[in-house]
């Protein structure tokens, strides 16, 4: 071996936790796949073969369609009045088409709920007794009214990146405004549009609080069912992998449709900005737009919910309240602290000692956060269960199954500072005398705090808001905000879910504003 080769090779200390983590993820997959095919091939063929699996796939499609196309006419026209109208307090407006992150999908699914019923808010304000949105409509339109922002996230860059010269040569040519967005900006918004709709794709086939609510049966709420009701845990077995094989055609599908396109300038110098497009008469219009999305999507949660909350206020158990935020919390910031210090080995390691090996532990991390978190769940059930019986509904699982889900998303902002950074510093540490360990801690880590804090604030808003993998790894009694919302939402007690909804959006709020501020002040 060269001395090159073996100058290149990665330290154990980067090297172990990186396996750990890929061990962590690889495992508990091979235990569904080996779980699911202990079955004698006969029983699996009646498995898969039932028309209940087929209803199940069905549903599923719809669902997933549904969602895409509602996210999208709600954020196409959002993105393009934000960046290319003539609209004032864009920034403001920006930051409202992505605050409805904050709401967890169960807290509007709750607030749909909310205003039908004899009791609920537009009768008690309007006398309007509306039968309650549920089933393939219900769970549609909840899922869309807090999904929208992630296509909203990619339109809106691709927008602001897009050189105006392509519009203006179409108009040149004499096609009218209308012609020259369908026949030139928007087959360029193609890459973005695929972005957002392979987040929202993966999150759809994943979300089990909405589905449940609006009792919408898909594979993730039949997933549940199976294991909850211990009716055929074989069968939840098969469901999840097929739930994963689902996961994988997106990807694959992502992959396909961008394949051998072009949406890069060809010519030479700088992008210019487009020029504004005045809205005219037709500016009310756009005004009615943004009210109804921003009201559908932050007005209309925080309004049912404090109307509730306000209709049982004195009844609230504020002690029973802290202590669930607390347990919350409890679970939430060991998960996304173990998720930080995961991440850290591995982008080091992919970033500075690229191999074979390395990448596929990174896309094993990457593999971990696109499988439905209810099928993560059950695996490491299985695996609890089958090789690990102590671990099974302890606190300790929960931490590392949140850490391992969410690694990924640690992965991001790390990565991205450490390929910034480059590697000239820490060599210059190195040839004044200091060891890598020491120049790395001295030198590299200190620049990588900021994202590392950044990634790990983003881990715990996501698991303050997680529920299938808390509702199937949590310790027996052991509730947390996003449990206590759907239990109580569930059985109908919607005053009682009111307080535990509110401080779950404040709570997510508040992180999304902290993220948001410190990633502000870098430099």
């Amino acid at each position: 071996m060269s001395p090159n080769a073996a100058a290149r090779r990665p330290p154990l200390l980067l090297l172990v936790p990186a396996l750990v983590v890929g061990a962590g993820l690889a495992v508990p997959l091979v235990y569904l796949v080996v779980r699911a095919f202990s079955a004698e091939w006969s029983a699996v063929q009646a498995l898969i073969f039932r028309p209940y699996t087929a209803t199940l796939l069905l549903n599923t499609l719809k669902l997933t369609a549904g969602v895409l196309a509602t996210t999208t006419l709600i954020a196409l026209p959002l993105a393009w009045l934000i960046v290319r109208s003539d609209l004032r307090h864009k920034k403001l407006l920006s930051i409202l088409a992505v605050m409805p992150l904050a709401v967890p999908g169960y807290v509007m699914a709750y607030a749909l709920i909310g205003l039908s019923g004899y009791y609920g808010f537009l009768n008690h304000f309007f006398g309007l007794t509306v039968p309650r949105l549920q089933g393939w409509a219900g769970a549609t339109v909840a899922l869309s009214l807090y999904t929208f922002p992630y296509v909203f996230l990619n339109l809106r860059a691709a927008l602001l990146g897009l050189d105006p010269a392509l519009e203006e040569t179409a108009r040149s040519l004499g096609r009218s405004q209308r012609a020259t967005f369908f026949a030139v900006t928007l087959p360029h918004l193609v890459p973005a549009l695929l972005s957002g709709w392979l987040v929202i794709g993966l999150y759809v086939l994943g979300d089990f609080g909405v589905v449940a609510l609006m009792r919408y049966e898909v594979f993730s709420f039949a997933i549940y069912n199976q294991y909850a009701g211990a009716f055929d845990r074989f069968y939840a077995a098969w469901l999840s992998l097929m739930l994963m094989a689902l996961t994988l055609g997106f990807l694959v599908a992502e992959g396909l449709a961008l394949r051998g396109r072009r949406f890069s300038r060809v010519g030479t110098g700088v992008a210019r900005r487009a020029s504004l497009v005045p809205l005219g008469r037709w500016r009310p219009l756009a005004h009615a737009f943004l009210a109804l999305v921003f009201a559908a999507s932050l007005g209309l949660p925080l309004m049912v919910i404090l109307f509730w909350f306000g209709f049982g206020a004195v009844e609230v158990d504020w002690a029973l309240l802290r202590a669930t935020a607390l347990r919350t919390a409890g679970a939430a910031l060991p998960g996304a602290v173990l998720a930080a210090l995961l991440a850290l080995p591995l982008v080091v390691l992919t970033v500075r000692y690229p191999s074979r090996t390395s990448w596929a532990i990174e896309r094993l991390a990457y593999f971990g956060y696109a499988v439905p978190p209810l099928a993560f769940a059950l695996a490491m059930v299985f695996f609890a269960l089958g090789l690990a019986p102590f671990l099974y509904q302890t606190l300790p699982l929960l931490v590392a199954s949140y850490a391992l889900s969410f690694v990924a998303l640690a992965m991001g902002p790390v990565r991205s500072a450490l390929l910034q950074m480059g590697g000239r510093v820490e060599e210059a540490a190195r040839v004044l005398g200091r060891g890598p360990a020491s120049a790395f801690a001295s030198v590299t880590l200190p620049l990588l705090s900021r994202s590392l804090v950044a990634g790990g604030m983003l881990v715990f808003i996501l698991i303050v808001k997680e529920l299938p993998i808390t509702f199937l790894l949590a310790p027996t009694g052991y509730t947390t905000l996003s449990m206590n919302v759907f239990a109580r939402t569930s059985e109908g007690m919607l005053l009682e879910a009111a307080p535990y909804a509110l401080v779950t959006i404040l709570f997510s709020s508040l992180f999304v504003g902290l993220i948001l501020r410190y990633e502000g002040g870098r430099s």
